[in-house]
Parts: C-alpha cells; sequence; structure tokens
C-alpha cells in the first residue's frame, strides 16, 4: 500500500473511545476503504484505500455519522493561462488531487478557488499539482492586496508590448520580401535580380527563426509538452501550425530536390506573422484585462495607507496592518479615516457617501460610530478601532467585490465541458483537411493542404470562450458596486435573471423603519400621561422600531418614568412587564385575545387605524384594555417611483409583513404594491415565499433586519438592505449599500445587462468557430477559389478574444436605471487617479 492511496482527514465532535468507534465503523463500511484508523488526540482518521475513494465521498460519511470533518478553502494565483483549455486542465488536475472537494478556475482573474478537506493535503500542494500541470501557481497571500497582482499584470503587458515590437521588427522584413511581389509584381523581379530567389529565402529563414525561438519560444514551450501529455490547448494549435509551416518552408529552402516543382514555395511569412498577430493579441487582452479589475482598485484606493495612533502616551504614526482593535487613533481635519470604530472625544462632520451615497457629510460626536475609508472634514477628534485588518466594512466590501468577481455562473459549467474537448477536435479536423486536400485537391495538393491545415489550426482559437463569461462578469460586479450594489455571490447575476416576483418586507425595506407615534386613544378611566407612562417603560426594554417611537413621544411629553421587572417579549404577539406593581401587556389583537382581554369599542378604532395605514397595537393594565396606539412608518421617498420601475421591467411586487391587512392594503395602494402578505410571524416570512413560489416562479426578497435573515437565505436571490444588520447581510446573496429601494432596480438591470453581454460573447465565440474554421478548410475553395491565408486566420483569431474583451469592457457604461448617488467606487474615481471615469 503506499501514500497515494491514504487520505487524513482532521474530524470534529468526537469526545470519547465510542465517538471513535462510530467514526472507524463508518469509515470502514465504505466501499473500497481497507482500513480507517482514528485518533481522538489528534482529531484526525488515516483511511487506507485501493484508489477509488475521494475526500468528497469520506466527508459525506462523516455528516452522516454526526462527526463533520474540517473543511477549508483557499485561493491560489496561477499563470500562464491563456485559454478556456488551460482553465479545464487546471481544473481537471485539481479536482483530481487526493482532498480536494472543489476547484474553480476562472480565466480572467488568474486565480483558482480550492475548497479542500484539512489533514488531506495543503494549499502548498495544491499550487504545486498546478504548477506540475503546466501552469506556475502560488498560494495568494492571506490579506494581499489587489497592488501586486496589479503589478503583475502591468509586467505581463509590458513583457508582451516588448515582444511584440521585437517580432514585428524581424517579422516586418520576412512579410515584405514575400508578399511585396504579390502587391506590386515588379517588386518580385527586383528580389530576383537583385539577391536571388534562393537569397531571399535564406534571409526569411534567418529571421523566422529568430522570431520563433524569442517572442514565439512561448507557444513551444507550453504547447508541445501539453500536445505529447495527451491534453492539448491553444498553444499546442500555433506550435503545431506554426512548426508546420516553418518546416515546410525550411525544406523548400535547403533540400528542395525532396520537393516537385509545382509544390515549390515558402511560408516563413506566415509563420513569422501568425506569431506576431497572437501577440499583438494577447497584448491587446492583458491591456483590456487589466482594466476589468478598476473596481477593486478603486476601493482599494479608498483604504488609508498609516494612521496617528497613541502608544504609551505618544502619537506614532503606524501602518495599516499594525493597528489593534481598542487602540485610540488621532484624527486630523480632512484625513482618511483608517478603520472603523467609536469616537472617544472631538467633533466633526464625516463624509460617508462612500457608503451611504448621501453627499451631505454627517454630523459627528462621542459615542459616535465611523466607518474606515470615510473621510473627516474640519473637525478633529480621538477613536477606539473596534473593526481593523479584514474586519473593517471597507475590506469586507472589498471582499465581497473580489469573491463576485471570481464566481462561476452556471452557465460556465457547460462552455468547459465543451472547451475541454474542443482542441482536440480541432487537431483531428485539421488532419482530416490536410488528408482531403491532398485526396481531392487539384496540383499543387500538398501546398493547399498545408495552407488550409494550418488555417484551420491558428483560426479555432478557444481563448474567446474562456473569456466569454468572466470578464463579463468580473466587468459586471465591478460596476454594480460603483453603482451601490454587491453581488456577495456571483451566480446570484444569474439568478435574478430568471426572477418573477420580489417579496419586499414591510419596515425598514419599503417604510422608512422609524415610526412616529400617531394615535393614542384611550378607555374609559385611564390617562394619556399614565398609561404613556407605562407603555414607554416596558417599550424601552424592546428594540423595536414602534417601541422606539413610543418611547421617544413619552420623553418628549416628559412623563413620568417608572422602574420595571418581570419583562417577558413574546415573538410575533408583543411584550409583558411588572411596572410600578401593575401588571401591562402591550401587543397585537392576537395577544388580547390568547390572554382573554375584551378590545371593546377599541376593536373598531384599531380596524380604522390600519385602513389609514397605522400599525396598530392594544395596551393592557392589569387585565384591562386601556388604549390602542397607532404607529405610522413612513414610506420611504424612493419606494414608489421604484416599484413602479421594477414592474416596468415585468416583475410582479409582493409585500410581507407581520401588519393587520387593513394597514398593509393601505402602504400597497400607496406605492403601486401587486401583492400583500399580511400578519406574518417572523418565522412564517419563509412559509410566504413558499406562497408566493406556487406556480414555478422565482422569488427575490428584500429585507434589513435580523428576522429576514431565514428569508434572505431561502429565497432564489435574497437582497439585503446596506443599512441593515451584519446578519441579515451575511444571509443575502446581494446587498445594497444604500437604504432605499433604487438599489434593487440597480441590481437588476445590472444583472439583466451583464447576462445578455455573456450571450453576446459566448454567440461571437462559438459561432465565429463554427463560421469560420469550415472556410478555413476550404469549403468556399470549390465554388469560389476562396482559401484563407494562415496570416488571415491569426489576425481573425486575434480579434476574436480582442472584440469579446471589448464587449465586456462596455458595461462599464451602464448607466444606474434609477437616479441614485454612486458610493464607494464613485468617491475613489475622485479621489485617486487609479480608474479611468466611466465612458
Amino acid at each position: 500500500m503506499t501514500n497515494a492511496n491514504i487520505l487524513s482527514l482532521q474530524v470534529e465532535g468526537m469526545s470519547c473511545a465510542s465517538c471513535v468507534g462510530r467514526v472507524e465503523k463508518a469509515l470502514n463500511a465504505l466501499p473500497g476503504v481497507s482500513n480507517a484508523e482514528v485518533n481522538l488526540a489528534t482529531e484526525t482518521a488515516r483511511v487506507f484505500h485501493d484508489g477509488s475513494v475521494y475526500a468528497v465521498t469520506l466527508i459525506d460519511t462523516l455528516d452522516k455519522a454526526g462527526y463533520p470533518a474540517r473543511v477549508a478553502e483557499t485561493t491560489i494565483d496561477i499563470t500562464e493561462m491563456s485559454c478556456a483549455s488551460c482553465v479545464g486542465r487546471v481544473e481537471k488536475a485539481l479536482n483530481a488531487l487526493p482532498g480536494v472537494i472543489r476547484a474553480e478556475v476562472n480565466l480572467a482573474t488568474g486565480r483558482a478557488t480550492v475548497r479542500y478537506a484539512e489533514g488531506a493535503v495543503t494549499p502548498s500542494d495544491i499550487a504545486a499539482t498546478s504548477t506540475k500541470a503546466g501552469y506556475p501557481a502560488t498560494v495568494h497571500a492571506s490579506g494581499q492586496t489587489e497592488d501586486s497582482t496589479s503589478a503583475r499584470k502591468e509586467e505581463e503587458i509590458v513583457s508582451l508590448r516588448r515582444s511584440v515590437i521585437f517580432a514585428a521588427a524581424l517579422a516586418l522584413p520576412v512579410f515584405v520580401i514575400e508578399m511585396g511581389g504579390h502587391l506590386f509584381p515588379g517588386f518580385h523581379m527586383w528580389v530576383h535580380h537583385t539577391i536571388g530567389q534562393q537569397t531571399s529565402w535564406v534571409v526569411q529563414w534567418i529571421l523566422t527563426t529568430l522570431v520563433l525561438i524569442g517572442p514565439g519560444r512561448m507557444f513551444y514551450t507550453k504547447g508541445i509538452p501539453a500536445l505529447l501529455k495527451g491534453a492539448p490547448d491553444m498553444n499546442s494549435l500555433v506550435a503545431v501550425g506554426t512548426l508546420a509551416a516553418y518546416l515546410y518552408s525550411v525544406v523548400a529552402t535547403i533540400l528542395p530536390d525532396l520537393l516537385p516543382d509545382d509544390v515549390r514555395s515558402v511560408y516563413f511569412e506566415s509563420a513569422a506573422v501568425i506569431v506576431v498577430l497572437i501577440l499583438v493579441g494577447r497584448w491587446l487582452e492583458a491591456r483590456a484585462k487589466g482594466r476589468t479589475g478598476a473596481a477593486i482598485q478603486a476601493l482599494l484606493g479608498l483604504q488609508a495607507r498609516t494612521a496617528t495612533v497613541e502608544r504609551d502616551g505618544q502619537a506614532v504614526e503606524l501602518a495599516l496592518e499594525n493597528i489593534r482593535a481598542g487602540d485610540i487613533l488621532i484624527v486630523r481635519p480632512g484625513e482618511r479615516i483608517a478603520v472603523d470604530g467609536v469616537i472617544v472625544d472631538g467633533d466633526s462632520h464625516v463624509d460617508e457617501s462612500m457608503i451611504t451615497g448621501e453627499p451631505v457629510p454627517v454630523s459627528k460626536g462621542p459615542g459616535a460610530t465611523v466607518t474606515g475609508g470615510t473621510v473627516n472634514g474640519s473637525g478633529g477628534f480621538r477613536l477606539r478601532a473596534t473593526r481593523v485588518g479584514g474586519d473593517t466594512t471597507l475590506a469586507q466590501i472589498i471582499r465581497m467585490v473580489e469573491e463576485a468577481q471570481g464566481a462561476r455562473l452556471p452557465i460556465q459549467g457547460l462552455v468547459n465541458k465543451i472547451t475541454l474537448r474542443f482542441v482536440p477536435v480541432i487537431l483531428g479536423v485539421a488532419a482530416l483537411t490536410v488528408l482531403a486536400w491532398l485526396i481531392l485537391a487539384p496540383a499543387p495538393a500538398l501546398t493547399h493542404a498545408l495552407v488550409a491545415g494550418v488555417s484551420v489550426l491558428i483560426i479555432a482559437c478557444p481563448c474567446a470562450m474562456g473569456l466569454a463569461t468572466p470578464t463579463s462578469i468580473m466587468v459586471g460586479t465591478g460596476r454594480a458596486a460603483e453603482l451601490g450594489v454587491l453581488f456577495r455571490k456571483g451566480d446570484a447575476l444569474q439568478g435574478l435573471g430568471a426572477v418573477d416576483i420580489v417579496a419586499l418586507d414591510k419596515t425598514g425595506t419599503v417604510t422608512e423603519g422609524r415610526p412616529e407615534l400617531t394615535d393614542l386613544v384611550l378607555s374609559d378611566g385611564f390617562e394619556r400621561s399614565e398609561v404613556l407612562a407605562l407603555v414607554a417603560a416596558v417599550e424601552g426594554r424592546s428594540e423595536h422600531p414602534i417601541a422606539e417611537a413610543i418611547v421617544r413621544t413619552a420623553r418628549a411629553e416628559g412623563v413620568a418614568r417608572h422602574e420595571l421587572s418581570d419583562f417577558t417579549a413574546m415573538a410575533g404577539y408583543g411584550v409583558r412587564a411588572t411596572v410600578a406593581g401593575r401588571d401591562v401587556l402591550i401587543g397585537a389583537d392576537r395577544l388580547m385575545a390568547r390572554e382573554g382581554i375584551d378590545t371593546g369599542t377599541l376593536a373598531e378604532t384599531e380596524t380604522a387605524l390600519a385602513e389609514r395605514g397605522r400599525s396598530a397595537l392594544f395596551a393592557a393594565i392589569n387585565g384591562r384594555i386601556a388604549a390602542v396606539i397607532g404607529v405610522a412608518d413612513p414610506v420611504k421617498p424612493a419606494s414608489a417611483a421604484a416599484i413602479a420601475a421594477l414592474k416596468a421591467q415585468g416583475l410582479k411586487v409582493a409585500m410581507i409583513t407581520g401588519d393587520k391587512r387593513e394597514t398593509a392594503e393601505a402602504i400597497a395602494a400607496d406605492t403601486g404594491i401587486d401583492l400583500v402578505i399580511a400578519g406574518v410571524l417572523p418565522d412564517g416570512k419563509v412559509a410566504a415565499l413558499d406562497t408566493l413560489r406556487k406556480g414555478g416562479g422565482k422569488v427575490a426578497f428584500v429585507g434589513d433586519g435580523i428576522n429576514d435573515a431565514p428569508a434572505l437565505a431561502h429565497a432564489d436571490v435574497g437582497i439585503a438592505i446596506g443599512t441593515g444588520t451584519d446578519v441579515a447581510i451575511e444571509s443575502a446573496d446581494v446587498v445594497l449599500m444604500s437604504g432605499d429601494l433604487r438599489g434593487v432596480v440597480n441590481a437588476f438591470a445590472v444583472s439583466q445587462a451583464t447576462m445578455r453581454n455573456i450571450r453576446q460573447n459566448l454567440f461571437w465565440a462559438f459561432g465565429y468557430n463554427t463560421a469560420l474554421v469550415p472556410v478555413a478548410a476550404g469549403v468556399l475553395y470549390p465554388a469560389f477559389g476562396i482559401l484563407l491565408s494562415p496570416m488571415l486566420a491569426a489576425g481573425a483569431m486575434a480579434l476574436s478574444s480582442v472584440f469579446v474583451l471589448s464587449n465586456a469592457l462596455r458595461l462599464r457604461r451602464i448607466n444606474p436605471q434609477m437616479d441614485e448617488s454612486a458610493p464607494a467606487i464613485a468617491q475613489a474615481q475622485d479621489h485617486n487617479a487609479v480608474v479611468a471615469p466611466a465612458e
């Protein structure tokens, strides 16, 4: 038994020898496992098997046994990938590595995201596997900024530009000598009578050799080994095609007697110019790909590099990575705030437009929270760091954008399956093309066969296929961030396009989420000040927005303050407490019904308030109904227009709320909402989504509160308002930086534009090959005498990739569907020269 047949895993949840026995029994029961050794002290399991067992099988088995394996995720940076076939090769190699659960490679970012079982494999092993497959890789450093990636891309651009210039300088004389005679017949005669044909061929040979072993060397050092391994890629196509033209020409030059007179010719210019054109294409690709990462660069420009920190009584300037939570920072006028924190002392106004999109600076004083990346105004203050490094809001935003840009949409899986087999198929087509010409073509058949075979190899580049989806995702999600829409999960881009119904939470989403007390209608025998004081004492313990409205009114009216005891919150019903010796119960009519309290004539009042759009609550004191309380939560100014815009896109809009139907219907009538599901308890929102799904429709849910988290996770696409809670944001697929529904409209607009762009790219990439490979093979020759030149094939191939990238970059010009101040990156573009403004 070899080490190759041992898988080691880290196992959680074991506490005794019985646990060890259960884990061993579960693992030993698997087909192909010869022995499983579990160690309680090290919490590891070593599984000996026959080579047919994979980590994902072991992980599923351990999960079912109740002892989950530890899994982790790493990112590796990969170089020298040039096409979709390269992506397929790397993914195949990584997924075959024992311990790897899933590997996804992104051509546009040059990165792979790999999920693996801890203990079975390490990030270094994963990088080494990619390197061994022919694509050098390194582990992406934790906390590494995009600056290093940007520098690497810039270095690649400079290197390719240098290669293009050198190759073009060598290839130009070859092209002029050989092709000049076709353009100007007198030129051919001049060459023949001066240096002679043989000498001109030798000169072309020398110059072309320098092109191939110099700038073109990369095609052969990568393409030939890949071909010999039985895993040909785009480099293999170029290598075989150019070498065929080159070697045929060398034979014609130095061993002319081996070829009949009618086919003795040279194609040095084709080999040289093909290399030049493909290098030009790669150079343009590199430049375009550099621009696709503009969003991340702009966000990074918002990060402060240093900050002034109090250490041992001294103010010292420290790099951002050396700041710790709890440090006291000194923020001077005009400085960019380095980390998230709470102001200790001092006052100022802070420009928070990068987060909220609001252009007016916000007043800040002691106790106020500030966000790293925002800009201090004219005042100064000291703050206590609460979130530093990767925990800051800005770092989380950058991470969201990076993850979305590196995501794989479901449509990409099909593309990768096709492209993995594409190059071998093209090699076969090229071989059949040569054979057909040799058998069927008129003289000079060998020449025609060579030209057609080389043209097929060169024109059928899968680069455009591999770039079609990831580049559109990168640019689309970057532009979305500029518009204040963060795709936490890249597949939400595709998911939004399939949505039929948008379900909205009411409080804080459709409405302001800051209700105001509008009515306090009393039963006989109760006084306003007394009831308000008792109710406010109870609601002071609650964090619900309605409770805050009641407490604010009580403070404004200066009512008496009471101590309370025995506070109880009843989810979906209300609250109860003992205040000044009296039992106070506050909640909806269902709570009064449950407690057997008669609401009397106040029931009609409550219905009337609900019909006017008020949220109505009852208050009972010592088991007797005391008052009905009306609270209004104003509708956000943008809600009605945003809902109209969603409906204009063909979407149905629903609202899910815990309010009574009368209240919900009043708000729906004001805002144009189609469907209302009212009276829903917090845990009933998931069931409400299932109700909306009946008939097979896809549902997006928009919410902002803690109680929205299950619904956000359950919806086909969850959209969190950025002003909401961390829990809601973590459960969502899409996060809106601003606090209203205009961001939802823009999210749908970006999704539709990006998916349309991807479809255009895929149509071009596949249509291009479908149409031009037969032309390159010579199907038009019998009828029209048209045979595609290898040089034209190389030019067309290079242009196909450039077209796909250029089309993806058009997404940078997506206009917001609704006029909303662009947060985050728009500010970066104002303050930094890193990113050019959108065209």
